[in-house]
């Protein structure tokens, strides 16, 4: 327990151990909640169904996760920034999967396991020479595999517009990257680092994704 409490300093903008030592890597969790919520009373208004009301509850908790981690950095919190992050991953590639290809659930789960398996090989398999070079963002191939996948799958395979919002997500998400990989670079001359600006541009591309499961995941009441 005591080597998951101990303080960790892995961002540009942290120079010690207190709880507003990354007051902009903090604060901007504030676009993920913020995406999260808005979607979470719009799908409610409409009556959307539990599936995808609960894609908005993950959004809000991958940007409380954040927040605790950039407020409490430490081997314990860690896992409150990337639990949430994994769980809606898998949840939105089933989804993507089940609502916009419309594979039916016995389909649908084998092209999901093995679309893990897969991209679970070509992960483990990148060099870790590169994963240092990006400051660990190859850890997040998969998810953005994913949105270039099946967001391709759904909109040239099926014809359904949702995959354009899933490869628009894609796109801002490969932006984001950029901001994350280069955070320890910039610390010199641009002390905050840019990590926040990996927050922003993701709770934008989850708010693309919301959108999207808004306009064609469930069917309307």
């Amino acid at each position: 327990m005591e080597n998951l409490l101990r303080h960790v300093d892995l961002y540009c903008e942290r120079l010690g151990p207190g709880y507003w030592a990354e007051p902009f890597n903090a604060l901007s969790n504030l676009a993920f909640i913020a995406a999260g919520l808005w979607f979470l009373v719009k799908f409610r208004r409409e009556g959307r169904d539990g599936w995808t009301e609960t894609l908005a509850w993950m959004v809000t908790a991958v940007g409380i996760g954040s927040w605790l981690f950039h407020t409490h950095a430490n081997g314990l919190t860690i896992f409150a920034d990337v639990i949430p992050i994994a769980i809606f991953t898998l949840t939105y590639i089933l989804y993507a999967i089940r609502r916009y290809i419309g594979l039916a659930w016995p389909a649908g789960i084998a092209v999901f396991i093995g679309y893990l398996v897969v991209i679970g090989a070509v992960t483990v398999a990148i060099p870790e020479s590169w994963r240092e070079a990006t400051n660990g963002s190859t850890g997040y191939l998969p998810a953005w595999a994913a949105l270039v996948v099946f967001g391709g799958a759904a909109a040239i395979l099926k014809g359904n517009r949702a995959g354009l919002f899933v490869l628009a997500a894609a796109g801002l998400m490969l932006l984001s990257l950029v901001f994350r990989a280069i955070d320890p670079l910039v610390c010199e001359v641009f002390p905050i680092g840019t990590h926040f600006l990996w927050h922003i541009f993701n709770g934008v591309m989850l708010g693309v994704l919301l959108a999207g499961a808004d306009r064609y995941g469930s069917p309307r009441p």
